[in-house]
């Protein structure tokens, strides 16, 4: 399954962001339970600065463009309004995927 990358900017206030993050966490559980294998967190180096959103990331695993977007339209944090965000599939280089992957993945630097 190929990687995908949410990245995310906060639109609310702390409060109201907090007040999902619950939901949220809960939410990063199920897909784990799924296999989607989600790595989660956010931006440490703008914890505590006013009004720039702050934000994170999100990688995670997905059959394909389709089911990723259908994954990150899920969460809670979108679905509350909470950030803005953009999706892009991730074409991992190193470590060098296993042979059966790399015959599909598009070409890159030697």
């Amino acid at each position: 399954m190929p990687w995908f990358v949410k990245l995310e900017a906060g639109l609310v206030s702390k409060p109201q962001f907090d007040a999902v993050i619950p939901a949220h966490l809960a939410w990063l559980a199920d897909l784990e339970r799924n296999g989607h294998a989600p790595r989660s967190g956010y931006w440490a180096d703008r914890v505590g600065r006013s009004g720039d959103g702050a934000g994170g990331m999100l990688v995670f695993r997905a059959r394909d463009w389709a089911e990723a977007e259908l994954l990150v339209r899920s969460d809670p944090l979108i679905l509350e309004g909470c950030v803005d965000w953009t999706l892009h599939e991730w074409a991992v280089v190193f470590p060098r995927p296993p042979l059966a992957s790399c015959e599909t993945a598009a070409p890159g630097p030697s």
